[in-house]
């Protein structure tokens, strides 16, 4: 068995051919020793030395002085360095300049291991769980306008966390869950300290969203207790933030079914699609009136619409690759996220924008934790017993659609099993195993690990041509019978097998980065059985542009001291102007 350095991908031996010398050509005139044939110009070559040769009288054309070219190369050199160097200056500034608008906590208070721990897949890659949260804070004039209620307390220094969502991405960055916690929720919230305020609690039985008062920590010990979802970072966005955001995307499409006026948010919209923009976009977040049953689940549902509307905005053509609306965006974002420190740099946010981009929007599933009405309250509520499966189903990474965005059956129903084995005995079956991936040694440890299956001494090592994502294992035609027992000793699934277009080549085995350890290609993590993790639960996915928010058809709000639908409000209220045309 040979094995030409088995070495990571683009760190190869390149040997460079000696001999003869390229030839050097030049555009300028002929001298007597050049090897050009035909007439030599009859003007003599300038003087190299720099000197200016003084013209005759009566000469022709008057000629051209060397040092003009090179002084104007100089003059293009200095104006593009000076341009470059402007660029970055304004580059680097943009960059300091996003960075100091960022405001960032620790993710835990110090005490255990309030936040969880991630599992490695079998490629050693790991999901991401972020926790949003939304604040219901008058922290500042700004948001004491936006949301009321500083009249007679003026700027409030706590918050409650009314917006809580669980992002999950997976692993492979090939799909993402959503899973809204409804702010009612009755749980234990952790002893905790905030960080920043002092302010601490030795623990205590009540609404989650209420550990925003012991600080974003809090919070995140709260959700990993109450779901045993790790939670590796988190951001947290006020009112003044939803505004700054829905207009620096210039707005987001948002439909509703019916008429609606939630007299408490201020929401007021006709039937049909409208675009939302700044304090409409709030109120529209915020109404929990206005959709549902008039509970806190109803503004789950509408929330996600939103946040699909926004996903897509953010995935079209003309918002991330127009940079006034990128640096719009940037700044935004900047000035109204709190982040955890791990997200603290403009460098590890954009990192995170790139890893949810990965996740098609089909592939996105918006759903809310399965609840039950609080025994002991009827106006708060518990996890219901199936929310459980929905918390494995995430801390596991499993995913909640397959690969064409429809929502997964049992797990045995999509997973492939390895090919099925042949009648060539191994003995007869030299593979080539290539290096695709970046570790040293990968193609001899796969390759003498089929030599210790009893394959043929024929099987070589060597380095693929470049780095490669997926495994394939290519057969030359009536080599087939010979890659299903390659592929069977080697877990490798039947999707990995190709069929080269050449003849009478045997097999290449091209090692991916999808395998960058062990010599058993690595068996995929089953999807969810969504019957069973979604079951009582609100899903969609953030690519059904079409669904509209669910008006409320009870008497949820009141207007005048009368109660009444949201649509009958609608309609009494004529002298109010919607919140968007």
């Amino acid at each position: 068995m040979t094995d030409l350095g088995d070495a990571p991908v683009g760190n190869a031996t390149r040997s460079r051919a000696r001999g003869v010398p390229r030839q050097r050509h030049t555009s300028g005139p002929a001298t007597s020793g050049s090897a050009t044939s035909g007439h030599a110009p009859s003007r003599s070559a300038p003087s190299r030395t720099g000197s200016r040769a003084r013209p005759k009288v009566g000469a022709g054309r008057r000629a051209r002085p060397v040092g003009r070219g090179r002084r104007i190369l100089r003059t293009a050199a200095m104006s593009l360095s000076v341009l470059v160097l402007a660029t970055a200056g304004v580059g680097w500034w943009f960059y300091e300049h996003l960075n100091g608008n960022l405001h960032s906590v620790p993710l835990t208070d110090g005490s255990g291991d309030s936040a969880g721990k991630e599992k490695a897949d079998a490629f050693g890659r790991t999901p991401i769980n972020l926790l949003v949260v939304g604040s219901d804070g008058r922290t500042n004039a700004s948001d004491c306008k936006l949301g009321g209620g500083c009249s007679r307390t003026g700027v409030q220094s706590g918050s409650n966390a009314d917006v809580e969502m669980v992002m999950h991405i997976s692993a492979d960055r090939s799909n993402a869950t959503v899973m809204s916690i409804p702010r009612d929720t009755v749980t234990t919230v952790p002893a905790c300290k905030d960080s920043e305020t002092g302010v601490s609690t030795n623990g205590y039985t009540g609404m989650v969203n209420s550990a925003l008062q012991y600080g974003p920590a809090c919070q995140v010990a709260t959700v990993h207790r109450l779901t045993g979802i790790p939670i590796d970072h988190f951001v947290k966005l006020d009112f003044s933030g939803v505004v700054k955001m829905s207009d620096a995307v210039g707005g987001v499409s948002a439909c509703v079914d019916k008429d609606v006026y939630d007299t408490y948010s201020h929401l007021k919209l006709a039937r049909g699609t409208h675009t939302l923009k700044g304090v409409a976009a709030l109120e529209f977040v915020r109404s929990r009136h206005g959709f549902g049953d008039g509970s806190d689940l109803g503004r789950t549902y509408s929330q996600h619409l939103f946040l699909s509307s926004m996903i897509r905005k953010f995935k079209s053509a003309g918002t991330l690759t127009d940079p006034t609306a990128v640096y719009r965006l940037a700044d935004a974002a900047t000035k109204a996220l709190t982040v955890d420190t791990g997200l603290g740099s403009i460098r590890k946010l954009i990192g995170l924008a790139a890893d949810v981009d990965k996740v098609p929007a089909k592939r996105i599933t918006f759903t809310t934790m399965q609840t039950a009405p609080d025994p002991g309250d009827s106006n708060r509520l518990v996890p219901a017993a199936t929310a459980q499966s929905l918390f494995a189903t995430i801390a596991n990474d499993q995913s909640l659609t397959n690969s064409s965005g429809k929502k997964t059956a049992a797990a045995s129903a999509t997973a492939k099993a390895p090919a099925s084995a042949s009648a060539v005995p191994a003995a007869q079956i030299a593979v080539t195993v290539e290096n695709g991936t970046t570790v040293t040694g990968r193609a001899s440890a796969v390759a003498t690990a089929l030599l210790d299956k009893g394959f043929s001494s024929g099987t070589t090592t060597g380095n693929a041509a470049g780095t490669t994502s997926t495994t394939t294992l290519t057969y030359g035609s009536g080599h087939k019978a010979e890659a299903q027992t390659a592929a069977k000793a080697l877990g490798l699934p039947s999707s990995h097998l190709k069929q080269s277009d050449a003849t009478g080549t045997g097999l290449t085995l091209v090692i991916g980065t999808d395998w960058t350890s062990g010599t058993a290609y690595p068996a995929p993590a089953a999807p969810a059985d969504t019957r069973t993790a979604t079951a009582d639960a609100h899903a969609e996915t953030a690519d059904q542009s079409k669904t509209c928010a669910k008006v409320s058809p009870y008497k949820t709000v009141s207007l005048d001291g009368v109660a009444m639908t949201p649509t009958q409000a609608y309609r009494a209220a004529t002298g109010t102007k919607d919140s968007a045309p």
